[in-house]
């Protein structure tokens, strides 16, 4: 189980909450003030580092153009081929 019942239960609201948002205006208000600037530029750049990766550029060039360190890239690299999905299914829709 990756998460106990009660983060389970909270995760469970915030993702419910997500995806009623049906315009960008209202998803960039939403993380605004759910989320800090560094947490926001950070999901920002781990989604950069994901279609770079997919596009099989070096971590070398990938790190150069986001800024990203090796650890970030590798843990989005390990992401995408054993994690849940959820970048690949990303891609898939934004193709």
């Amino acid at each position: 189980m990756l998460y106990d019942n009660k983060t389970a239960e909270r995760l469970a609201g915030l993702y419910s909450v997500i995806v009623r948002l049906d315009s960008l205006d209202d998803c960039a208000r939403f993380f605004e003030d759910l989320c800090t600037i560094n947490e926001l530029k950070s999901m920002a750049q781990r989604w950069e580092v994901v279609k770079l990766l997919k596009q099989k550029r070096p971590f070398t060039e990938i790190g150069e153009l986001t800024g990203a360190s090796s650890a970030t890239i590798s843990r989005v690299n390990r992401a995408l081929k054993h994690g849940a999905d959820g970048y690949l299914r990303m891609l898939e829709a934004t193709e």
